[in-house]
Order: C-alpha cells, then structure tokens, then sequence
C-alpha cells in the first residue's frame, strides 16, 4: 500500500510541476503578446503655459512661449509638439538687442534629426525687421537652413514687398536667401549676397 501511495505522491508532484511549468511559460508568451502591442505613442512630458528659455555659454540663444507643449520620447523617433500654437524669440551674437520672432499654429521638433517644422500663419521677422510670411517653414539645425514650398510674402521695413510663389530656401540666420518664382517692388540693395 505505502508503494502505491509513494508512487501517487510522485505523480502527482510531477503533474503539478509540469502545469506549473506551463501556466508560467504561456504568461510569459502572453506578456510578450501584450508588450508586442503596446501603445507607446504618448506624451512623457506635458508643459501648460510654457516658458522655455535656451542659452548656450550664458547667452540666451531663444525664448518660446507656448500654451501647451508634449514631448514623445518612448518611440523610436521622438519629438516635440506645440499643437496650440507657438511664439519663438531668437538672438543673434550679433545683435542680442533685436531678437528674431517666428509664431506659428502648430510646431513639431524632432529630437534625433535636429529638424523644426511649423504651420499655420507662419510669420518670421529678422533682427533686420523683415518679415516672411508663409503656411508652413522647415529649419535643419544641421544643415542651417530654413525652407518652405508655399508661396512666401516678405515685407520690408521700409514697405517694399516681395512675394515668392514657389517658396524659398535660407540660411537660419537670413543672411542668404533665394525665392522661387518671385515678383515684388524690393529695393535690391537690401537682399543680403553671398559672402557678405
């Protein structure tokens, strides 16, 4: 009788064993599946009312009002978006007294590319105090250059206008530009030239 019961006893500590093995390898099969399918798309960081001021050796380098900002950093490509709208002050080493402004609807920044996006009422004055106006612009950090394909009103101090159809391509400190298909009564003395 005690053989029987040895052996029972056996049986059934291996057929606990075994569906323990199993109950433990399909939840983690099951884990697998969920971590698989996991929304990773969504905002680690929310800023109401944001205030961003950016320096680089003590100088200010921009300041950007925005009344919301999210940033996605759990994706493979991550970035920043003010969805709200967004008011940029930019200075130049050459003149810190007169800041560049850009506002736009909507501006996006992905961190790795280095690369800016805005849209919506895109207005850009210089520290010259001319102004662009255009829907959408694009500024890689990388390559320093700002650039659109909509049609680009650039307005002057003095008023003389300017209007690219095709858009335009600059350096990010507007010390260069060309416009594509462009018509306007611009006083050309003032259009910066290469190597100035």
């Amino acid at each position: 009788m005690n053989v029987f019961r040895t052996i029972k006893i056996k049986n059934i500590a291996a057929f606990l064993g075994c569906a323990i093995f199993f109950a433990l390898t399909s939840c983690e099969e099951d884990l697998a599946k969920i971590n698989k399918n996991k929304n990773t798309n969504f905002p680690s960081q929310i800023i109401n009312n944001a205030n961003i001021v950016q320096r680089d050796s003590g100088m200010i380098k921009l300041r950007a009002t925005a009344p919301l900002i999210e940033k996605y950093e759990y994706i493979d490509s991550p970035y920043i978006v003010a969805r709200k709208g967004i008011n940029i002050l930019f200075y130049d080493k050459k003149k810190p007294d007169a800041p560049g402004k850009i506002s736009a609807k909507y501006a996006r920044f992905n961190e790795k590319k280095k690369f800016y996006e805005a849209k919506g009422n895109v207005k850009i004055i210089s520290n010259e105090n001319q102004m662009f106006a255009m829907q959408s612009v694009y500024w890689d950090q990388v390559k320093k250059t700002i650039s659109t394909k909509d049609t680009v009103y650039v307005t002057d101090k003095d008023g003389s206008t300017l209007v690219g159809a095709n858009g335009m391509i600059a350096k990010d400190d507007f010390s260069e530009y060309t416009f594509y298909n462009n018509s306007g009564n611009i006083n050309a003395q003032k259009i910066p030239e290469k190597g100035q």
